[in-house]
């Protein structure tokens, strides 16, 4: 589990981003290097506001994409968790599969997609879901087993159902695990859009960054994937907002 951040502890991670920025306007400067091999801050920042409608109207369809594949990543996690927390075999079974889900190269999965589906909202969504559902999974098939042996026997001697046990101790003992696994997906679920919008597409931010490096304004490109950054930054602090008002009962996560 992830442990509480202080709001002390944040002032090491933005000095160092504030050192990281003032390094990057050094370089720049100092060795007068052109803005369409390394722009500067200041350009990106100027690139940021010139286009920024534009950036809005590309993060839509990405953000679109991102949670749509996030939901329905959910809704496959939870049905493979219980599964294989309720059935030992399924998870014998599931379990190694899933591990190697995730050594496929997503590149060598994204064109198939492209080919299988094309270049619609489909393929971008069953990325972002092939992505993201294995944190969630694996976590909360971990926040199962650890429900409380004394307490699981209880609702056994007083012949709760299956569904009684997960929905009064077990899916309560698993969310703070739950939660661990949605944040790890929300950073993958922006990369996961991009890349698939890179293969193909006529909106999101991938496309935007494509043409914007065709165009050599790399700029342009800096400013999306700053804004990326931020954006995944936001969704993590939001997530952790929402965790915050339903997880009351934990002090980790």
């Amino acid at each position: 589990m992830i442990m509480k951040v202080k709001k002390n502890d944040l002032i090491y991670p933005i000095a160092a981003i504030a050192a990281a920025v003032l390094i990057w306007w050094a370089v720049t400067r100092i060795f007068d290097i052109p803005s369409y091999i390394l722009p500067g801050p200041g350009q990106v920042v100027k690139a940021f506001a010139k286009d920024f409608t534009l950036i809005m109207y590309h993060a839509a369809a990405t953000l679109g994409e991102g949670a749509a594949g996030i939901a329905v990543s959910v809704g496959i996690s939870i049905v493979i968790a219980v599964c294989m927390d309720r059935f030992a075999p399924v998870k014998k079974t599931l379990y190694p599969l899933l591990v190697i889900s995730q050594t496929v190269p997503v590149m060598a999965i994204a064109p198939i997609l492209i080919i299988w589906f094309g270049f619609g909202m489909a393929p971008k969504i069953i990325l972002v879901v092939l992505m993201c559902f294995f944190p969630i999974t694996v976590n909360l098939t971990d926040g199962f087993a650890q429900a409380d042996q004394d307490l699981l026997n209880m609702f056994r001697v007083w012949n709760a159902s299956g569904r009684q046990v997960y929905r009064h101790l077990k899916f309560p003992c698993a969310m703070p695990y739950f939660f661990s696994g949605l944040r790890i997906a929300v950073t993958w679920m922006l990369v996961a859009a991009i890349l698939s919008e890179w293969l193909g597409g006529d909106r999101g931010i991938g496309v935007y960054m494509l043409r914007a490096k065709q165009a050599y304004a790399l700029d342009k490109v800096f400013a999306s994937v700053v804004f990326t950054v931020i954006l995944s930054l936001l969704l993590i602090g939001l997530l952790g907002l929402i965790r915050k008002k339903t997880v009351r009962w934990s002090e980790s996560v």
